[in-house]
């Protein structure tokens, strides 16, 4: 019998005794429905040292370069894979054999000169001991990166990931060129790429974040300076969350597209400015409703001040892109007196939010060092408006809860509502200029005495003014329906006054603070 005939007898015999062995058995049928490439090998040994190790169990999807998938058990590495004897791989089995401790090897490039088999293949390569033997599992690499890298030739296409919680970021072979960036180098840094970043595109890139921000996906088209050119790249992006909705990474495909950048017509370059003005004004728009909502944060419910019941409202312009200035402001003071205001700044998006940040934050530095008077106040927030080249208006009342004095005075602002016992009525009305339009305007404070369960009711335009005119018709349905609120038992008020009184008006925010008398 041939030495190669004699061998095949032995491994046959050693696979027939193996397969009565029990844990042999379950080890085979665990692999076998194991998808990845997996093997369970076992030492050969000799005069007490490993020579070679054998393939007991092999998952069944998972073929060597070879083709050969289950015809594997009960032969030897050194016959199966020659090349592979006394190399990298070889070495690490003998040692995660030897310590039991797991060992990897990524990037494992096995050569075979056999015909019909390729050169050279790339694996990453984990080694485990289990049951006495080597449990192998492999992921070829070369062919899905050969497929990564063509496409990505051929689209001009590039991928990008972006931990938000280490600041990392990873890079596929394509971004590198798009870039005209060395790999050595790494991933441009993110001061980086907002230094390359045409400044003219800063808007689009924080239209990007605020979609994001929103939980959408991101999709703009920007200019970068990569080397000596300037580059259109589409960038296509989403992101990870945890189970609290907090991102975690961020994915980005990005695609050179210069080439059809350059070559489009006139009526295709217009629509894509107009696209990117939209974009801009979208994340203007995002800006501004976020520093509202945190300048100015909205009770859900009524709340309680000195012998009032309050009840504030805010409801944002129904148009996307206009954000207003529009704020309040209610608190009980040290000496036992409320605080009301309701204000407009003129003009939309950050520059009116901007503008009403200072005015609120300017009136609570005021009352908290002890200025009380309404006229004073407003003279105050009008040199402000003059400082800060703006203009606005506003109501500013302090009430007294022991004499029941609501002292109050207005700039360019519509009267307080005032509904008692089913019928509803504007507070008589002071002069007052426009803040911002005079230095020496002057505002002069009235100061009628309210009733136990009146309801009073600062709002801005937006409640009752519209541009397609109607703003008559409009302050009527909103009295009528204060004389309705106010004829019903006092608890009842300002729970059911938001489902009767507030809805958005198409081209500007509206706020409002309504109180109650309490007994």
């Amino acid at each position: 019998m041939s030495d190669a005939g004699a061998r095949g007898k032995q491994a046959a015999a050693t696979a027939t005794a193996s397969a009565v062995d029990p844990v042999v058995k379950v080890v085979r049928e665990i692999l076998s429905g194991i998808p990845a490439g997996c093997s369970w090998l076992l030492p050969v040994t000799s005069d007490g040292q490993v020579v070679d190790f054998r393939i007991e169990a092999t998952s069944g999807r998972g073929p060597d370069i070879c083709g050969r998938g289950v015809s594997r058990v009960g032969g030897r590495l050194s016959e199966l894979y020659p090349s592979m004897v006394g190399g990298p791989l070889w070495q690490l089995y003998h040692q995660v054999m030897f310590t039991g401790q797991p060992g990897q090897l990524p990037d494992f490039r096995y050569e075979e000169k056999r015909a019909g088999v390729i050169a050279e293949s790339l694996f990453d390569v984990s080694v485990h001991r289990v049951l006495g033997g080597l449990l192998v599992c492999w992921q070829r690499l070369d062919e899905d990166q050969r497929r990564m890298d063509k496409a990505e030739l051929l689209g001009s296409l590039g991928w990008a990931e972006y931990d938000l919680t280490t600041g990392r970021s990873q890079w596929s072979p394509g971004m590198y060129r798009i870039f005209a960036r060395d790999p050595a180098l790494g991933p441009l840094s993110r001061a980086e790429q907002a230094a390359a970043l045409f400044p003219e595109d800063f808007g689009l890139r924080e239209a990007a974040w605020q979609t994001l921000d929103s939980g959408a996906t991101s999709d703009v088209t920007v200019r970068f300076r990569a080397g000596t050119s300037v580059k259109y790249l589409r960038i296509l992006s989403d992101t990870a969350r945890d189970a609290d909705g907090a991102p975690l990474k961020i994915y980005a495909v990005v695609q050179d597209v210069t080439a059809r950048v350059d070559s489009r017509t006139a009526i295709e370059q217009l629509s894509d400015q107009l696209h990117t003005r939209e974009m801009t004004a979208l994340a203007e728009h995002r800006l501004a409703g976020q520093l509202q909502n945190l300048i100015q944060p909205v009770p859900r419910e009524p709340f309680p001040l000195a012998g009032l019941e309050a009840m504030v409202s805010y409801l944002p312009a129904e148009s996307a892109v206009r954000v207003g200035g529009d704020w309040y402001h209610a608190q009980t003071l040290p000496d036992g007196q409320v605080a009301l205001a309701v204000g407009d700044v003129a003009g939309h998006g950050l520059e009116a939010a901007s503008g009403m940040a200072h005015l609120r934050f300017a009136l609570v530095a005021w009352l908290s060092i002890g200025i009380r008077d309404p006229g004073t106040l407003l003279g105050h927030l009008n040199h402000l408006c003059r400082q800060l080249a703006i203009t606005g208006t506003a109501v500013i009342a302090r009430y007294d809860p022991t004499t029941r004095l609501l002292s109050w005075t207005r700039a360019g602002h519509m009267a307080p509502l005032l509904a008692r016992a089913g019928t509803t009525a504007a507070l008589d009305r002071p002069s007052g200029l426009l803040l911002g339009a005079d230095d020496g305007a002057r505002y002069p404070v009235v100061s009628p005495r309210l009733e136990v369960d009146d309801l009073v009711l600062l709002y801005t335009d937006g409640l009752v003014e519209r541009r397609s005119g109607g703003a008559d018709d409009l302050l009527g349905r909103v009295r009528r329906a204060l004389s309705d609120l106010s004829a019903l038992p006092g608890d009842e008020m300002l729970v059911r006054l938001p489902g009767l009184l507030h809805y958005a008006s198409p081209d500007d925010d509206t706020c409002t603070l309504a109180v109650r008398v309490l007994p």
